[in-house]
């Protein structure tokens, strides 16, 4: 049964906290962000309002990915990740 772009959302901000709070992660949570931030984007009952931070997060999951120090990337990011669950709160 496939996810709901709810639960979808539930799971990508699971990670952005994970990474915000142990300030360090692994390339597979950011396969699997992109993976999630694709499929949501592709969703036409997702809000336009959150697929312009979905591309944000997106970018930084692939940045990460190729990052030669994936947890300073993490450390890099923090306030932006605070952000996005912020607003990842504010659509759910």
């Amino acid at each position: 049964m496939p996810l709901s772009h709810e639960h979808q959302v539930s799971i990508l901000k699971d990670i952005l906290i994970n990474h915000q709070s142990d300030c360090c992660g692994t390339v597979s949570e950011c396969e699997q962000m992109e993976r999630l931030i694709k499929s949501l984007m592709g969703n036409d009952s997702v809000d336009t309002q959150i697929k312009t931070m979905l591309n944000d997060v997106y970018y930084y999951s692939q940045s990460g990915k190729y990052s030669p120090d994936l947890n300073q990337h993490i450390s890099d990011h923090q306030e932006q990740i605070s952000n996005w669950i912020s607003g990842m709160d504010s659509f759910s």
